[in-house]
């Protein structure tokens, strides 16, 4: 019986017989009861960043935070602009250069830089490739967290945007994050600037995530950007 067996015995059994889970009643419940992935929490550190609101799905919660990494590839320039597309190069175009000031909490070598004329660049994030599965999507609709860094430059008025969409099968949008655009003045004396966004509640049918970025009539910098399945 499953009760006589050590945890760890378990888990390395279940880890590569996962189909026992389908034919067997006792062992199905052992995997998807909430103590065993409580423990396997525990002694993996895997904890809710608030103890006092532990997570409504323990296995939901591991998994989630097991998986948890950023999605888009190359956000640090440190690749040049490989994963990316081009989809608007005004000016004197997209280029990358060193970065000489500091983000809050990050250490970032390299930044993408717009030109003076429009100059935005897009990725899309296929979830079944990255492991996310339609039943995943649909049943869990786990929290999507987006984050990007942003500056102006100090001698020239400056513009930042940002589109986000989730997207069915056939690339149609399902939701959209679409603030208006974020302007400078010249001579201004701004730092680093975050924007982030959390999709939540956004129904069944999300396959893509489309993430779109850049500026206008400007010399903006953007780096560091995160899009993330994360757990509630």
């Amino acid at each position: 019986k499953p009760d006589a067996v050590p945890l760890a015995v378990v888990e390395e059994i279940l880890q590569v017989v996962r189909v026992c889970r389908l034919v067997c009643h006792e062992w199905k419940e052992l995997v998807d009861s909430a103590a065993h992935w409580r423990e396997r929490c525990r002694r993996e550190g895997i904890q809710p960043q608030d103890v006092s609101r532990p997570p409504v799905n323990w296995r939901q919660f591991y998994f989630l935070t097991k998986k948890r990494c950023n999605l888009l590839k190359n956000p640090r320039a440190e690749e040049e602009f490989s994963g990316w597309k081009i989809v608007q190069n005004g000016g004197d175009c997209w280029t990358v250069e060193d970065n000489s000031v500091e983000i809050p909490n990050f250490t970032v070598a390299k930044y993408f830089v717009t030109s003076y004329w429009l100059c935005m660049k897009q990725q899309l994030i296929d979830l079944k490739k990255e492991g996310y599965s339609a039943a995943f999507m649909d049943q869990l609709q786990p929290h999507i967290k987006i984050s990007d860094w942003y500056a102006p430059r100090c001698d020239c008025g400056s513009m930042y945007q940002i589109c986000v969409e989730l997207l069915d099968q056939k690339k149609k949008p399902i939701n959209t994050f679409e603030p208006e655009p974020v302007f400078f003045p010249q001579w201004n004396d701004q730092q680093w600037c975050e924007m982030t966004h959390v999709f939540k509640d956004y129904g069944p049918g999300v396959r893509f995530i489309r993430f779109t970025h850049g500026g206008r009539s400007l010399f903006e910098r953007a780096t560091n950007s995160h899009v993330r399945v994360d757990s509630h």
